[in-house]
């Protein structure tokens, strides 16, 4: 038995990575030692992502490359997309990915391989693939005509345009692209640690995949950008500040705040705000924006709590035309280049993650025939 059991796993570390790195005092993330703060607006999605997978950014050269690798790995498989309309009819946003990447593995023509190349090419199909199965499911609920990828647009802008049916224009392709990368990776959150269990079976690529969907399905996880937003929306602009008072008083969860690991504001939550407020501008409707930051003041003024990532994702993908619903899915677009990585740096180093467990059951029970029971 173990001397002692931590519960949820808290402080235990459950593995070793080069991918990412957090200091929650000083409230920094690091991706491959780089800090995000330098990656964030300079770097796009396609940089971070081969940052990641690769484990180096790219050159002109690489980069063009990975760009044309994605470019290709769009296509879907003839199971997935036979798939898609009776899947968007019968299932919610998340089990539907959840559902489309089993069935796109069918597909993949690396599927039967974990070798660290066949491992490369299948990060790089589902990185391309994600975006296009949400836009696809989302098209198929609606009814909408949806625009094919345009080979020389970006994974942000492709994404904005399918989902919106325009064009995005070059601020909104910034703000949506600075999302991606920072929400690519986050150290072993639960989603990227249930992948790598799988992975650490040396199951395959996308079971790994399909783990971490499933995982952040689950609300303690996923969907706290889509409730904020849901919040706002719930609340009279003109009293924020007493709605918000007076569910914390009667001990009501405020989604978007606080965070497990940092002490001090989460480093993502500062681009975000500063791109809500942006967007927000832009749209010449700033309500959600402003309720937002009347909301945050009374949180840290009443808990002293900071916002975390999502508190201001949520805005920020309002503002860009996202409808709410999407905002998890959009989360795995953009968290599949690091989930990726981390199956291919677990099958590269590998050992079976098998923790211990405390047990508290009962103890010297004897047994008795059915019929004395």
């Amino acid at each position: 038995m173990a001397d002692k059991s931590t519960k949820g796993l808290a402080d235990v570390v459950a593995a070793s990575t080069a991918l990412s790195d957090i200091d929650g005092q000083a409230g920094r993330l690091f991706y491959r030692g780089y800090d995000i703060h330098d990656l964030a607006g300079r770097t796009t999605f396609e940089e971070t992502a081969h940052l990641l997978q690769h484990g180096r950014l790219p050159t002109r050269e690489q980069l063009a490359d990975y760009g044309a690798e994605l470019v290709r790995g769009r296509a879907l498989g003839a199971l997935a997309e036979a798939n898609i309309p009776e899947i968007a009819e019968k299932q919610a946003p998340m089990e539907a990915l959840r559902t489309l990447v089993s069935l796109a593995s069918g597909d993949d023509p690396d599927k039967d391989s974990n070798s660290p190349e066949a491992n490369l090419r299948k990060a790089a199909r589902l990185t391309a693939q994600q975006p296009i199965l949400v836009a696809r499911y989302h098209a198929a609920r609606t009814g909408a005509e949806i625009p094919e990828p345009d080979p020389d647009l970006s994974v942000a802008a492709n994404f904005l345009l399918q989902i919106t049916g325009r064009t995005p224009d070059r601020h909104e392709v910034e703000v949506f692209d600075a999302c991606l990368v920072l929400h690519a990776d986050h150290t072993m959150n639960a989603s990227t640690f249930a992948a790598r269990v799988c992975a650490a079976t040396l199951s395959d690529m996308h079971s790994a995949i399909v783990a971490a969907i499933g995982t952040l399905k689950g609300p303690l996880h996923g969907g706290a950008n889509e409730q904020v937003m849901r919040t706002l929306e719930s609340l009279d602009p003109g009293a924020v500040a007493q709605s918000v008072r007076d569910r914390l008083a009667a001990h009501e969860k405020i989604m978007g705040f606080g965070h497990r690991v940092y002490k001090t504001e989460d480093p993502r939550a500062t681009h975000l705000r500063r791109m809500s407020q942006e967007l927000a501008e832009a749209s010449g409707d700033d309500k959600y924006y402003r309720m937002s930051k009347e909301m945050e003041e009374v949180v840290f003024e009443t808990k002293g709590l900071y916002p975390n990532v999502d508190f201001y994702a949520a805005t920020v993908y309002h503002y860009l035309g996202i409808p709410t619903d999407l905002f998890t899915p959009v989360f795995s677009v953009s968290r599949m280049s690091g989930w990726t990585a981390h199956v291919i740096e677990q099958h590269a180093d590998n050992r079976l993650i098998r923790p211990d467990s405390e047990y508290v059951g009962e103890r010297d029970q004897k047994w008795k025939p059915i019929d004395e029971r």
